[in-house]
């Protein structure tokens, strides 16, 4: 057999390596079509059982809990092993969906919601971190294509899923659905995983502290959203940055560090790119907000609004696969046009959103051009974190994008939220609080990524 054959998608799906592919894209599919389910249906489950004031709080405390569960589960699989901790994911992963269908208040949604989270980061990492353990080398890119390939299958099947049964009066089953997968997924894990990584004497050196620092931060931030004084708001937001700072200066002293040298600094092109790949995932999580805005001011039902809100998913997908081996005279334009894109999208969105006579396709326009204007410069972005970081600390760098990332939509969310309640969300309410609520989301929004078109024009000239 020719090593082309060997490291041929045939042989990476037949065999063993088909249920091992299978096992590791389910991970990925139950934590990402997840996301499309909660926040397709949210706007029932706010209608059948209140808490609207805690509505980004779904996402914020989700994204939160994910970073935490995918930090730890490289020390999982160095304590227990590759398969134990798998099963310890998607067990946890499982509880909090069952804590979810089940919840008979706001409070315990979230509270199902943070085991959801925790589990799901823990499928999420493990997914990708078990690739080159199980898989020969020449089958890495293949394998890691198809588990990210997952993504866009959750855009279409977590709408429908959420979807339907919202529209049939029956959200609670939208999180039943993913139950089937989980049992399926439990078997492949058994059967086809061993205990690779094992390593009891390992020692514990992750920064579990400075990573508690980073979502503590968020959490704070989260809390301002639901008091009305200015004043707590404020401090919420200031608590939240002394958190950061807190956990900055740890880092630089610290001897394993959890964010590459240079990262804090707008001056050093590995800052810039960071700072970007943060700015803009903060402008795509407006599509927390997009289901209810539909659904309220548009009239539409649970499925299309359920749709509409993954376009900025899929158009970031789209701009990514558009970009992606662009040659370095067209990258610099594309990490400036980029976000220019998406920052006047979301000015569209600030203007038309709001107005109950706009054309949903010209709603479906804008919001496929806020991911789009991200995917458009997304995958240059990744591969100027690699190339800017020290060479010792590449490894760190590359590690670092997904909790980076996460921390920016956890974050988003937060002031999505804020935003929202100070505009009028809950109170007034109804049709006019949430006019306003969508006028104050998008109207803020539009300045991440405006920020970022500075910062873009900075990197398009950096000499490595």
């Amino acid at each position: 057999m020719t090593s082309s054959s060997r490291a041929s998608w045939g042989a990476l799906l037949r065999g063993r390596n088909g249920l091992r592919s299978l096992a590791l894209a389910g991970g990925v599919a139950a934590h990402a079509i997840n996301v499309f389910i909660a926040t397709t249906i949210l706007p029932s489950v706010v209608q059948d059982i209140g808490g609207l004031s805690w509505y980004a709080w779904n996402t914020t405390l989700f994204v939160a809990a994910s970073i935490m569960g995918s930090s730890c589960a490289p020390l999982g699989i160095r304590w227990y092993g590759l398969r134990r901790t798998f099963l310890l994911g998607l067990v946890v992963f499982v509880c909090g969906t069952v804590i979810c269908g089940l919840a008979p208040t706001m409070p315990w949604l979230l509270f199902g919601r943070v085991w959801q989270g925790l589990g799901g980061g823990m499928l999420l990492s493990l997914s990708y971190a078990t690739v080159p353990l199980v898989f020969d080398e020449g089958l890495w890119a293949r394998a890691m294509a198809l588990i990210s390939g997952m993504w866009g299958v959750a855009t279409l099947a977590g709408p429908a899923i959420g979807g339907l049964f919202a529209e049939a009066g029956h959200w609670r089953w939208a999180f039943w659905a993913v139950l089937p997968v989980c049992g399926v997924l439990f078997i492949l894990l058994v059967t086809q995983l061993g205990p690779q990584g094992r390593d009891r004497g390992a020692r514990l050196d992750a920064p579990l502290l400075r990573m508690s620092l980073l979502v503590s931060s968020v959490l704070v931030v989260s809390s301002a959203s639901l008091f009305s004084s200015w004043f707590a708001q404020a401090a919420g937001v200031v608590g939240g940055l002394l958190l950061i700072v807190w956990m900055a200066r740890m880092d630089r002293r610290a001897p394993q560090r959890f964010l590459p040298q240079g990262v804090w600094s707008l001056t050093h092109p590995l800052g810039r790119r960071y700072a970007m790949i943060g700015l803009l995932s903060i402008g795509v999580t407006t599509e927390v907000f997009v289901p209810y805005f539909l659904q309220v001011l548009h009239a539409q039902s649970p499925l299309h609004a359920g749709y509409l809100s993954a376009l900025m998913s899929a158009g970031w997908t789209l701009g990514s696969l558009v970009s992606s081996g662009r040659g370095s005279a067209i990258v610099g334009r594309l990490l400036v046009s980029g976000p220019i894109l998406s920052a006047l999208a979301l000015a569209g969105l600030a203007w038309f959103m709001p107005s109950p006579d706009t054309s949903v396709f010209l709603l479906a326009s804008l919001l496929l051009a806020v991911g789009f204007g991200v995917g458009l410069c997304w995958p240059h972005l990744l591969t100027g974190v690699f190339r800017a970081a020290p060479r010792e600390q590449r490894n760190i760098a590359s590690a670092a994008i997904t909790t980076m990332q996460l921390y920016a939509i956890a974050l988003g969310a937060s002031v999505a939220g804020m935003a929202a309640n100070a505009a009028g969300f809950t109170e007034p309410g109804g049709w006019q609080g949430t006019r306003q609520a969508a006028w104050a989301v998008y109207g803020v929004f539009v300045f991440a990524p405006a920020l970022a078109i500075r910062l873009g024009w900075r990197a398009a000239r950096d000499d490595f």
